[in-house]
């Protein structure tokens, strides 16, 4: 029995924990031939900062030239940006998320495409919150609709070509980042993270596995006539 991407070369970014591990993790364990990419340093992780045109030119680059194409592409990386109001977000702020979650998405994308044949897939990361707002990290939320949108209209442009784009919106999920975030003693902060606990309709938080079973999913073949679609995997956070 052979894994559900056995063979394929895969590139992953935001690698180093959370998410990217475990998704990492997951492809390599079903056969993939994983490249993960990170900021931070760390064990089979080359090291790659994903705002930086040249580094991920250079990256992909490196792939092919060990690999000879690239299969899968998953853009995992992304950074929540401030726990503020719109109106006490500076312009610094702002342009810091939108770098990592936008613009680095669209780079990797932009320098992986031309390396992928048909039956490609790439997985962008958005969340819950590209298709449901709230009173916290509007620039997060804004940056993560942005990804939904992109990856539509990646996911129109690139079909011709047999190479498939789609979007996983995972919900809060039991992450070292996440924790830390609920972590925060202020009144605002366990209000939100009450409230956002008791919308979930299963009743719990979400596990990385949860996400990275998805995500292998559409990179697999399992999934060859899926794109430009939103897998939604927020434990039916979007439901109600």
């Amino acid at each position: 029995m052979t894994g559900r991407v056995e063979g394929k070369v895969c590139v992953v970014t935001g690698a180093a924990a959370g998410l990217g591990a475990s998704i990492r993790a997951l492809l390599a364990e079903h056969g993939g031939l994983v490249t993960g990419l990170d900021v931070t340093p760390g064990p089979g992780l080359w090291r790659v900062d994903i705002r930086d045109e040249t580094a991920v030119a250079q990256a992909m680059r490196r792939v092919v030239a060990e690999h000879g194409r690239i299969d899968v592409l998953v853009n995992n990386a992304g950074i929540p940006g401030p726990r503020k109001p719109a109106h006490e977000v500076s312009a610094e702020e702002f342009d810091a998320v939108f770098a990592v979650n936008v613009r680095g998405t669209w780079l990797c994308t932009k320098y992986a495409i031309p390396h992928m044949g048909e039956g490609g897939s790439v997985v962008n990361m958005s969340s819950m919150y590209g298709l449901v707002g709230n009173a916290m990290l509007p620039v997060y939320h804004a940056s993560k609709g942005a990804v939904r949108l992109m990856t539509k209209a990646d996911a129109a442009t690139y079909a011709a070509r047999g190479i498939r784009v789609n979007s996983v919106h995972p919900g809060s999920i039991e992450t070292g980042s996440a924790k830390s975030v609920r972590q925060d003693t202020g009144d605002a902060a366990r209000d939100y993270n009450a409230r956002t606990l008791a919308a979930i309709p299963l009743g719990k938080r979400g596990e990385p596995a949860d996400i990275a079973y998805g995500v292998l999913y559409l990179a697999s073949d399992e999934a060859k006539y899926m794109t430009g679609a939103e897998l939604v995997i927020d434990g039916g956070f979007t439901a109600l």
